[in-house]
């Protein structure tokens, strides 16, 4: 599907058509969609590497001097997913006339800007335009980020009284995710280096300002992700072996309590043999001295049990 808009007075504003200094807006192309971007005046390479959901960060430029950027953006999937949270490609193609994003999934970060709420965007300042995705980007890995830990923190109070592997597990997708997020902000980090040390945005002091802005917040980043991955590594262990603790305590009081009930049957069991007894047991009041007998050694084991913190 491809889109198109471009600024006006009121601000960005759909297209029916292609317009000089337009932002072209490409997911999920087709075959025909490909070849009619190819036409104009790019390699065909540029719309189907963002289409490989392996590709990493990189700019590379062409003969006739067409830019073409691949970053790696966070994408949610949802809660019920294996991994809420992965990493896509997203390229990002200026020419003289146009500036092109191409992407195989319809995201937050393009669906943000196709909106118009973000302040100072022009698709006729190609640089500007492109600093403001990758802010947004590196904005959008911070949001996540800050979603990842917040649902860390409910699975770790879920985990204190937990015998069950269910957060466990839901701890593991977040923390793939972070992994995902982890390389993916490297990579980025790499390609933004690049561009800082290339003239593309030395034009106008703002740019370059912004870049800075862009390069700090991938760092942040970076760090945050490093940061949380280690936490919940380190919680996860830990938490393990919790639950072992928790199945040990219930396992050894599920014991006790089983030890302290064999005991009547024991005893009745012996009296109920064919063998003969005192003349004591033979009253008819017997059965309360064995029913006493039963509560003094039960509860005798109890309070060595107890004492023995095996309750």
């Amino acid at each position: 599907m491809i889109t198109y808009y471009k600024n006006d007075e009121t601000g960005l504003k759909r297209l029916e058509g292609l317009t000089k200094g337009c932002w072209v807006n490409v997911f999920d192309p087709t075959t025909n969609e490909i070849e009619q971007l190819a036409d104009l005046g790019f390699p065909q390479d540029f719309i189907t590497y963002p289409l490989d959901i392996d590709e990493l960060a990189r700019s590379e430029r062409d003969d006739e001097g067409t830019l073409f950027i691949l970053l790696r953006i966070p994408y949610y999937q949802g809660a019920k997913m294996d991994v809420p949270y992965v990493t896509i490609p997203l390229g990002i193609i200026l020419t003289e006339d146009y500036i092109i994003t191409v992407c195989r999934w319809e995201n937050d970060i393009l669906r943000e800007l196709a909106s118009g709420r973000i302040r100072g965007l022009s698709t006729a300042k190609h640089n500007r335009f492109l600093l403001q995705i990758l802010l947004s980007t590196a904005t959008k890995y911070l949001t996540y980020l800050r979603e990842i830990n917040k649902a860390v923190d409910i699975l770790e109070d879920k985990l204190q009284l937990s015998m069950q592997n269910r957060e466990m597990l839901e701890l593991l997708k977040h923390q793939k995710s972070l992994v995902y997020f982890t390389t993916a902000l490297k990579s980025n980090e790499l390609m933004l280096e690049r561009l800082q040390r290339s003239q593309l945005f030395r034009m106008y002091p703002e740019d370059e300002d912004l870049l800075e802005d862009v390069i700090t917040e991938n760092r942040q980043a970076i760090e945050m992700s490093n940061i949380s991955s280690n936490i919940l590594s380190s919680m996860m262990d830990a938490f393990a072996s919790i639950i072992s603790n928790n199945l040990n305590f219930v396992m050894k009081f599920l014991a006790s309590i089983t030890v302290v009930l064999s005991i009547p049957t024991i005893v009745t069991s012996f009296f109920g043999m064919n063998v003969d007894f005192p003349t004591l047991f033979e009253q008819e009041t017997s059965y309360l001295i064995v029913t006493g007998m039963i509560a003094l050694i039960s509860v005798l084991v109890i309070a060595i049990f107890a004492r023995r913190n095996w309750f």
